[in-house]
């Protein structure tokens, strides 16, 4: 029977090598439980209960700390969504209200300052994209 758990432990870890969470690790810790108990001689039912107990109680401890949280952030300021952000641009000239005109990626873009900045020539990294839009900080200043 201790092959079985550990059989189940080790298809959990290759899954979620292809997942990338840390869930599935979680839940082959709770199959190695039940492995370890295979060993000492506990019987069945207990085996499976404490493989669910130890699983459930790790993916409580992962979804509290901070690998299990997910940050929600809007598509516009997601760099996985929008492959804009995080990019550079020149800024040669600003306006008085802190907007300015730039060719990025062979196109005229409006740019505008984002909270907090100040509007000299340079180069800035794109925060956010507001629909035709790019939302600007000097490089780097970090993230308000």
């Amino acid at each position: 029977m201790m092959l079985f758990w550990f059989g189940l432990a080790g298809l959990a870890v290759v899954a979620e090598l292809m997942t990338g969470t840390f869930y599935l690790l979680m839940i082959a810790i709770g199959f190695v439980a039940g492995g370890l108990a295979a060993i000492v001689g506990m019987s069945h039912p207990v085996q499976v209960v404490l493989t669910a107990v130890i699983a459930a109680t790790a993916v409580a401890l992962l979804r509290r700390s901070r690998f299990g949280r997910r940050r929600k952030l809007e598509a516009a300021r997601d760099p996985n969504v929008n492959l804009d952000i995080g990019q550079r641009l020149r800024v040669e000239a600003w306006q008085a209200d802190g907007r300015a005109r730039v060719s990025y990626r062979g196109a005229d873009w409006d740019v505008e300052l984002a909270p907090g900045q100040v509007a000299a020539t340079g180069w800035f990294e794109i925060r956010e994209v507001r629909g035709s839009r790019l939302i600007v900080a000097a490089v780097g200043q970090h993230k308000t």
